[in-house]
């Protein structure tokens, strides 16, 4: 597949010198920032948990689906848009997406801040919107806690990824993925069949087959490249194989299965 398309990565050492010591503190700031910001959410409505358990229970579990699909458009922006030299944005948040294609056993070798810091930054958004929610209704303990659950599974999104390129997982983690409660490993390794263009939620994965079929993301390139002319990809495998792959059309409807 990778050489009838004609693949071409970026240089594997380039962009591993992409992690500059600035990015590195970004991703500390990123940390500490977000630790404050939950455990202030946190000690906001656990003092309601005991009133309102069920719609707490339900929202928390709802933020788990809901971070699945937030991890699935990041991960989609970050291989499909943008450059690794687009300023801040591109070393911060695209470069380890494009590295990882290059490398997939790079993210094994990350500590928790490279693993974690960018997914903190984004994780910050949600957990500051849930502290500014007034909590004396149950509809906005609901959305609160809602972003607490999104904040918290967001954050180790990167985590369950980097476990799903183990070769041998801890026990439990292993016990885990073959449960389908994190991403498992077969799961996850469909993505990372060449041109890496489906299956992009990485916290569990439950959303990548529906998203599929429905050729979700396929659509919003479709769309995308008819209003700028932008190709899909282009950064991450070369113009000649994002042209090959680029649609001719809007996709057809779902329940039609999609052709990569």
């Amino acid at each position: 597949m990778s050489r009838s398309l004609d693949i071409r990565h970026r240089d594997r050492r380039e962009l591993r010198e992409g992690y500059s010591r600035g990015v590195r503190c970004f991703e500390i700031g990123s940390i500490v920032a977000y630790c404050a910001a939950m455990i202030w959410l946190l000690s906001l409505i656990i003092p309601l948990s005991t009133t309102f358990p069920w719609l707490m229970a339900s929202a928390f579990m709802l933020g788990y689906v809901a971070a699945d699909f937030i991890s699935g458009m990041v991960h989609w922006l970050a291989d499909t848009w943008g450059s690794p030299d687009l300023p801040f944005i591109g070393q911060a948040l695209i470069r380890p997406f494009r590295e990882h294609h290059v490398d997939q056993k790079e993210i094994t070798r990350h500590d928790f801040i490279e693993t974690n810091g960018n997914n903190c930054f984004v994780s910050l958004l949600p957990t500051i919107g849930g502290m500014l929610l007034p909590l004396d209704e149950p509809g906005w303990l609901f959305l609160a806690t809602l972003f607490f659950s999104v904040s918290l599974w967001v954050l180790l999104t990167n985590q369950f990824h980097k476990w799903s390129h183990l070769d041998s997982p801890p026990r439990l983690v292993d016990w885990l993925q073959r449960m389908s409660l994190i991403l498992p490993r077969d799961h996850h390794a469909v993505h990372h069949t060449a041109p890496y263009a489906r299956y992009y939620c990485i916290t569990v994965g439950w959303l990548n087959e529906p998203l599929y079929r429905v050729r979700f993301f396929q659509a919003l390139e479709w769309l995308i490249t008819a209003t700028t002319g932008l190709l899909p990809r282009e950064d991450d495998i070369g113009a000649r194989a994002a042209e090959a792959l680029l649609p001719e059309g809007p996709p057809p409807s779902a329940g039609i299965e999609p052709e990569l």
